[in-house]
């Protein structure tokens, strides 16, 4: 009987020593590198179709995309990297930009081209030649720097279209008023039927 006993316990110990050795190594396997998936979008005009080229290789959509990985896209072709937890990139066609990533950042340093920010849980530093680059979502960089917004905030021709119209009504409004030597009708010549007798 003690035999039996000791036979078990030996056999508990030394599986549950395999068990922990197991997963202790698989821990030490991952590679702790963070990715992201590629979506291309376009066609190109070359045989090769929708692909782009990532470390010189042709890549489809659905390919995992890790940090320090280069994109090169053709004519025609954008590519879009999605991270689960940082956010999503778009590199326009005819772009070379390679991808960085963490656990709550994404970035990278674009060589030609343009990258525009989808969504981001933080800001994104791009590194152009013209110097670092930071970008929030909906916003876009260029080889050049920071890509021009084009809402014309800047006193640009659509706020002096708008100050046109605007003073064109007011004035409008002025003459109908003043026109008949300041008699303004007002509520017509009907029949008013009070609630009240």
């Amino acid at each position: 009987m003690t035999c039996n006993l000791l036979m078990r316990k030996a056999l508990s110990s030394g599986l549950m020593v395999a068990i922990i050795a197991t997963y202790s190594m698989v821990t030490l396997a991952g590679n702790g590198r963070i990715a992201g998936d590629l979506t291309v979008l376009g066609t190109s005009s070359n045989a090769a179709g929708s692909v782009v080229l990532v470390n010189g290789e042709a890549a489809k959509s659905g390919r995992s995309i890790f940090s320090s990985s280069t994109i090169k896209t053709p004519d025609g072709v954008s590519a879009v990297i999605s991270v689960n937890n940082a956010g999503r990139l778009e590199i326009a066609p005819n772009s070379t930009f390679t991808f960085t990533a963490d656990a709550n950042t994404v970035g990278g340093i674009l060589s030609e081209g343009k990258v525009s920010v989808i969504n981001s849980v933080s800001q994104v530093l791009i590194d152009t030649p013209a110097g670092p680059v930071t970008l929030n979502a909906g916003e876009a960089a260029t080889a050049a720097g920071r890509q021009d917004d084009d809402d014309d905030d800047n006193g640009g021709a659509a706020w002096w279209l708008f100050a046109i119209g605007l003073g064109g009504a007011a004035a409008g409004i002025l003459y109908a008023v003043l026109k008949d030597s300041n008699n303004a009708e007002l509520g017509g010549g009907g029949t008013v039927i009070s609630p009240v007798r």
